[in-house]
């Protein structure tokens, strides 16, 4: 039997907040450095090959994390294994604006990334565990969250840089990395001091009915429903599923053009729309900036609508046209042809949201985030290295973009198989019997 969905800050307004902050951080410690790389430099000298090596550290921490992250979960919970990567993240923010060469900031990066990456994991689960009967709601602000600390840093960040210095520039974020503590330690000093109440009802949620978000997943009183740590076995089952990789490699497209971007798209305006770096680190912001409208549009189109197959298309379609631009006109409508490779954040609020909606409990979301995010990005890792690579051998861009393109055309057949309306449960019962 189902209960209206209540408001969403009704018992749990910590985790609201909680929630909204650490997603902030999430982005902004990627989005906030490649803007002031140039500023960097003229303190110590940063490599083509270091800054491919700073592009590729969030996705290679993010597989790492993802992969250990669950087994942290299991043994910690989810609210102590979130407040020790929020501690990362601010720690590592704060330090990256005290680099002294680019060892040092190479390090701290990777200090925040290994925050980072174990924030990706959990959030999902925790959207699913506070919010089991508001999931589209919450996925809608939780990705809009993202995508405003996106555009947000590089929109600031060289002005900043330039009154500031670089150092401040990169080290402020770290100060609201910090502000998100607040929240989750304050839920875990009540949740010591709670008293044991009977679990609530765990309720297995079908994918295939647009309003599971508001009727089909029970709402508690208050507080989170029960969930038990993530079992290992889960994850060991998701190798054997199409529908578990082919949403990996969803998340591994999203990740490749995300953090290709971060690293490389203002040395490349720079270099081929002969812009200015701060109309380069402007235009990384109009990238970033199509994600808020997408990340506001989609989980509402994915739940209520179930449009999972035709957003995935015109993410693909819009970020080819928009390399083809780069690679054939690119001093013609440089605006333009960003804006239209931006279409391709519709891809990360897509797969975020099918993390939820693809797994029946709280328990399978916090497997399948972990699987699908450290698979993903082990993909996107690859990537940042590999443009600066190729770059350099080449002495161009024409050979990046046509390989970015490539990884856009062969994401198709992963896009069609995850918009398939089941659970990673539903698929494993249809191959191997009872999950």
């Amino acid at each position: 039997m189902t209960t209206p969905a209540r408001p969403l800050w009704e018992g749990r307004t910590l985790a609201l907040v909680g929630i909204v902050l650490v997603a902030f951080s999430l982005r902004s410690a990627v989005a906030s450095l490649s803007p002031v790389i140039d500023h960097v430099a003229e303190d110590f000298t940063v490599s083509s090959v270091v800054v491919g090596l700073i592009g590729a550290a969030p996705p290679v921490c993010f597989a790492v994390f993802g992969l250990l992250t669950p087994l942290f979960e299991r043994r910690f919970g989810l609210e102590r294994v979130a407040v020790t990567a929020i501690a990362l993240m601010a720690a590592g923010m704060l330090l990256r604006g005290f680099a002294v060469d680019s060892v040092t900031l190479l390090a701290a990066t990777a200090l925040v990334f290994a925050g980072v990456g174990s924030g990706n994991v959990l959030l999902p689960p925790l959207v699913k565990k506070y919010f089991p009967d508001r999931i589209g709601v919450m996925m809608t602000v939780y990705s809009t969250t993202l995508a405003i600390s996106t555009f947000l840093p590089p929109l600031v960040a060289v002005p900043v840089a330039d009154s500031l210095g670089w150092r401040v520039s990169l080290g402020m974020w770290g100060i609201v990395a910090a502000i998100s503590l607040v929240p989750w330690l304050t839920l875990l000093i009540r949740e010591r001091s709670a008293p044991v109440t009977a679990p609530a009802e765990n309720v297995a949620i079908d994918p295939t009915d647009g309003r599971h978000d508001v009727q089909d997943a029970v709402a508690v009183a208050t507080g989170p429903i029960s969930t038990a740590p993530a079992n290992p076995r889960y994850f060991a089952r998701l190798w054997r599923l199409p529908l578990a990789w082919a949403l990996a490699l969803v998340f591994g497209t999203s990740s490749t053009m995300a953090y290709v971007s971060f690293a490389w798209l203002p040395t490349l305006l720079v270099d081929i729309g002969g812009v200015t770096p701060a109309t380069a680190g402007l235009l990384l912001s109009l990238f970033a900036l199509i994600g808020l409208p997408c990340s506001m549009i989609v989980p509402i189109m994915v739940v209520r609508f179930q449009a999972t197959r035709p957003l995935f298309f015109i993410a693909v379609g819009g970020g080819l046209v928009g390399l083809l631009g780069l690679l054939l006109v690119p001093s013609a409508a440089l605006p333009l042809w960003v804006s239209f490779f931006g279409l391709t954040a519709i891809m990360f609020p897509l797969s975020l949201v099918l993390l939820s909606i693809r797994a029946r409990t709280p328990e399978s979301a916090v497997a399948l985030s972990g699987f699908v995010q450290s698979i993903g990005y082990a993909i996107a890792a690859v990537f940042p290295l590999l443009v600066g690579l190729l770059h350099d051998t080449t002495a161009g861009w024409q050979v990046p973009l046509i390989v970015i393109a490539g990884v856009l055309i062969v994401s198709i057949p992963a896009g069609i198989v995850a918009g398939r309306r089941r659970t990673i449960e539903d698929e494993w019962e249809r191959r191997h019997g009872r999950w």
